[in-house]
């Protein structure tokens, strides 16, 4: 395998960005960072919060300045959170210093992973369901647009995942050699 440039995880809440990073990132042997994660870390407090005291605006904001920081590392497995792509900087930012691989989820695949979660601000709401499609209808496009490879993840295990984007990122290292 060539050099492995940066891998930028990209796609749905409930796609599985998060578990795949970090098993993709041991396989590797590089550093998994996760933007919600470290925005939870810098803020000291979660996702939901900063939502209620300064919106969708204000939490965008936050995530635009840590995937530019955080982008711009060597060897590392970013997950990003689902509605980053929104932002051109964001976008611009991956599709230059990486690799973008949209992990795919149905809906329904998402609802099942997602149901019990508390820290997902944007499916408070009556119906998560129509919430989730409405996200995937708005946020699809911009993911197939910015991705280098497209992995689906319905039903299928983290390790198989991983593997495949692995199988991907060598193709990919082989042409370019």
């Amino acid at each position: 395998m060539g050099i492995i440039q940066n891998v930028f995880l990209i796609g749905p809440m409930g796609a599985g960005k998060s578990a795949v990073g970090r098993q993709l990132s041991r396989m590797l042997r590089m550093q998994f960072l996760d933007s919600d994660a470290e925005i939870e870390e810098r803020t000291g407090v979660d996702i939901p919060f900063i939502f209620e005291k300064e919106g969708e605006a204000g939490f965008r904001k936050r995530e635009r300045l840590v995937i530019d920081e955080l982008s711009g590392g060597e060897r590392v497995v970013l997950a990003t959170g689902g509605g980053a792509v929104l932002d051109p900087d964001n976008r611009a930012c991956l599709r230059s210093r990486g690799i973008v691989i949209y992990l795919h989820a149905s809906v329904s695949q998402q609802l099942q992973r997602t149901r019990r979660s508390r820290g997902r601000p944007l499916l408070h709401t009556p119906d998560p369901g129509a919430r989730l499609a409405e996200l995937m209808q708005q946020r699809e496009p911009i993911y197939r647009d910015m991705a280098d490879h497209v992995i689906d993840t319905d039903g299928r295990r983290v390790p198989d995942v991983a593997r495949q984007i692995l199988h991907c990122l060598d193709e990919e290292s082989t042409q370019d050699g």
